[in-house]
């Protein structure tokens, strides 16, 4: 098989969720957008059989077996556990392409970790991308988001599929558990401004609150999701119509709806209300909720005073833009 010495540097984008959060894990289609935060990951080739790892912004590093054993190198403890997700994505590729190679790994990312950003997400399928690069000269999108989706089983227990896909690919775009991913054409420039709280979470401990309160309450769970899944629909035409504020409107709904199943909290639905009285046409937490991220849709041109209030209700607070591309090879020999 043809092949590079390396390096080989990958990047993908962060992403949000416009709405569909939660409800995607039962079938309700996902609204989503790539943004201009990425992460990259540095591959290049070993001469023994080792898969080393290094994340400088979190000062760990560690090499795995081909089996996965773990060699700790530096860092705290629980370095193997963030660790082993890059691992499984560049063992799917090897096992993927046939291959048995020792490589050395480095990754870096912008993006805030556990914040509703898809932060491990962009770690994976960059990692895969620049593997699969490095060893095959090309890029197979699907090989990469099956490699990070294995990762992603890791951190997040059973995820939708949402994040690595919308790394891969980028834009905007529909997922549905089950079916795929269906291009959107974004209406202009969607300007967002993204508000952090701070606060980590566990998307894993959440999807499986959620879980537990559709087993207890199933009637009224199912209600909910017919709600969140008309409200989709409305949105995907709101989309198709350049009809902001509509779209405003219904991500205030959206937010109500994951209210309701448990997932905001104190500190979200502070900066949620900041933005929409500093004129957002519409607030909503993103992602998994319970800490992390929210985003506000603005008019052109209204983004920092959103920003400056996000900020002023004991946020971070940032401008995002819709990153057309997904993940992409930044550089290779």
């Amino acid at each position: 098989m043809p092949g590079q010495v390396g390096p080989v540097v990958a990047s993908a984008p962060a992403k949000v969720i416009l709405f569909g959060e939660h409800f995607v894990v039962y079938g309700v289609p996902a609204i989503v957008a790539a943004i201009d935060l990425r992460a990259r990951a540095r591959i290049s080739r070993r001469d023994d059989e080792l898969i080393r790892i290094r994340a400088p912004d979190l000062g760990i590093s560690g090499s795995f077996s081909q089996d996965g054993h773990f060699l700790p190198e530096l860092g705290r403890e629980g370095a193997e556990g963030t660790l082993k997700p890059i691992f499984i994505a560049v063992r799917e590729v090897l096992r993927s392409l046939g291959v048995s190679s020792g490589l050395d790994v480095e990754v870096r990312s912008s993006i805030p970790i556990a914040a509703g950003l898809g932060s491990s997400a962009a770690v994976a399928v960059s990692t895969a991308a620049a593997v699969h690069w490095l060893l095959s000269r090309r890029l197979d999108r699907e090989l990469v988001f099956n490699a990070a989706l294995e990762a992603e089983k890791l951190v997040h227990i059973t995820p939708s599929g949402v994040d690595p896909a919308i790394s891969t690919y980028g834009g905007l775009l529909r997922y549905t558990k089950g079916v795929g991913i269906e291009h959107l054409k974004a209406p202009g420039q969607l300007e967002l401004v993204v508000g952090d709280t701070g606060l980590k979470r566990s998307t894993g401990a959440l999807v499986s609150a959620v879980r537990a309160l559709r087993d207890r309450r199933p009637s009224r769970f199912s209600s909910i999701l017919e709600a969140a899944m008309e409200l989709v629909a409305e949105a995907l035409q709101a989309l198709g119509r350049g009809d902001l504020e509509a779209l405003g409107e219904l991500m205030d709904v959206n937010h109500g709806l994951l209210c309701s199943i448990g997932v905001s909290n104190e500190a979200l639905d502070r900066l949620v209300h900041s933005a929409r009285r500093a004129g957002a046409l519409g607030a909503k937490l993103t992602g998994a909720g319970g800490g992390g991220c929210m985003i506000a849709l603005v008019e052109p041109g209204m983004g920092q005073d959103v920003a400056r209030a996000i900020e002023e209700a004991g946020g971070r607070a940032f401008l995002a833009k819709l990153s057309l591309e997904g993940v992409r090879i930044e550089a290779a020999p």
